[in-house]
């Protein structure tokens, strides 16, 4: 296990550099704390998470603080409502919590510098994600599992998300606790059956192994098996759309019988990787989608997430953005604005992510871009870039980047997220304006 611990590391971290570690303070993370504050080539910061989901949370908040204290690791708190935060978007209370402190831990990575993100999940916390994605009925993506390594974000600064105790099992991480002393704090939800993981853990997973011990290493084994196929379709599915898709004017087309004259597999792997193409990103795309695009019939049209359509005319399958140009709006201080698939809340001080502007009185606005506005943006060289030439080095797709939030400060081009400020309009004092941003479901 120590091994491909090593393995891992030494691939995605050959030079060392540092690293934030994830420390809910539990006996696994506790566990991958040590281990990694032990080796000379990596500078590890601790950060926890509180949920304030439990009365005791501040108690390991403070456990983990104090152990870091004591051997001069330095430590991060962050902290949110999570009830708040599942009921505002309809989530179940472990969704919610997950998806805020992930959004913690990628923006304390990017703001620290971090090269990656460590998280003490094992082989049998993957044994269960492949079983929890197999009953919400998942593709072969799913039955993968955990990746060892994955992005943490998107963009090409996005910080690195590392499992180095994937392989490891909990008696192994048992021992290493017991052989170096190493205390924890127990989450005493960890108990209950409320949640549905928890479930599978106490009930699915023990009748799993009664009937052969070796379940969890068989789930495994076939997950990096299937791993492998989905590989194989993924390098298929892209060679094909390299070969048969044409962009023009931010819309992508392609022959729709080239989907359907390939193997089921192979076509459906295509739409959907053609689909993440023209939305930017991957999340909340899946095989509804792709099968909406498959089945669509001659002079049909179907409405897809992110503001995307898709439509078929004389065979041919286009996907583009179904919504007419955004408006030209102003910002006023503190007061939420929903433009196209965005949040923007403008305020006096940063909160959030977001991009950084000067203070001052000139009035604040949101419009769309055309690709031709240039921004210089700090410790770029060579001077201003058109927007256009900036996306496509950050493999941001035309269709993506005609919904990008251009930031004007009159008439004068400020910002675009995600690429930045001008150097001409960040701040040159203490104060500031900071546009926080969110995103949402089109």
């Amino acid at each position: 296990m120590t091994t491909r611990t090593e393995t891992i590391l030494g691939r995605y971290l050959p030079e060392g550099g540092r690293v934030l570690c994830a420390v809910s303070g539990g006996r696994d993370s506790m566990c991958l704390l040590h281990y990694l504050a032990e080796r000379g080539d990596l500078s590890v910061t601790a950060a926890h998470f509180d949920h304030h989901l439990r009365p005791t949370s501040g108690r390991d908040a403070a456990f983990v603080r104090d152990w870091c204290r004591e051997r001069g690791i330095p430590f991060l708190l962050g902290e949110g409502d999570v009830a708040a935060l599942a009921a505002e978007e309809g989530l179940s209370t472990e969704e919610a919590a997950r998806k805020a402190r992930y959004a913690f831990l990628e923006r304390a990575a990017r703001e620290g510098g971090f090269a990656a993100v460590c998280t003490a999940h094992h082989a049998r916390d993957n044994a269960e994600t492949i079983l929890l994605n197999l009953i919400r009925g998942t593709g072969s993506a799913g039955l993968r599992g955990m990746r060892e390594a994955r992005p943490l974000g998107t963009g090409p600064d996005a910080p690195v998300l590392l499992r180095p105790f994937l392989r490891w099992g909990p008696e192994e991480l048992a021992r290493y606790a017991e052989d170096h002393a190493i205390p924890h704090v127990e989450d005493e939800s960890n108990g209950s059956d409320g949640p549905a993981r928890n479930r599978l853990r106490h009930q699915v997973l023990p009748v799993l192994e009664s009937i052969n011990p070796q379940a969890v290493g068989n789930i495994l084994r076939a997950a990096e098996t299937l791993r492998r196929e989905d590989e194989a379709l993924g390098a298929l599915a892209r060679e094909l759309l390299a070969k048969n898709v044409s962009e023009a004017d931010g819309e992508l087309s392609l022959d729709a019988r080239v989907l359907r004259e390939v193997p089921e597999a192979v076509g459906e792997r295509a739409a959907l990787l053609l689909l993440e193409r023209a939305a930017g990103r991957r999340q909340d795309l899946g095989a509804a989608h792709a099968a909406a695009i498959l089945r669509l019939p001659e002079g049909g049209e179907a409405d897809l997430p992110y503001g995307l359509a898709a439509r078929k005319r004389d065979g041919i399958l286009t996907l583009c953005h179904r919504k007419a140009p955004l408006p030209r709006e102003a910002l006023p201080l503190d007061r939420p604005l929903r433009w196209g698939e965005w949040l923007l809340t403008l305020r006096d001080h940063p909160e959030g992510e977001g991009l950084i502007l000067r203070a001052g009185d000139e009035p604040v606005f949101i419009a769309p871009l055309t690709g031709a506005e240039r921004l210089t943006l700090p410790g770029q060289h060579g001077g201003s870039r058109t927007v256009k030439r900036l996306c496509r080095d950050r493999g941001i797709d035309p269709i993506r980047r005609q919904r990008l939030p251009g930031v004007f400060l009159g008439a004068e081009l400020a910002a675009v997220w995600p690429l930045g400020t001008d150097e001409a309009f960040l701040p040159t004092g203490g104060e500031c304006r900071f546009l926080s941003i969110e995103v949402t479901l089109g």
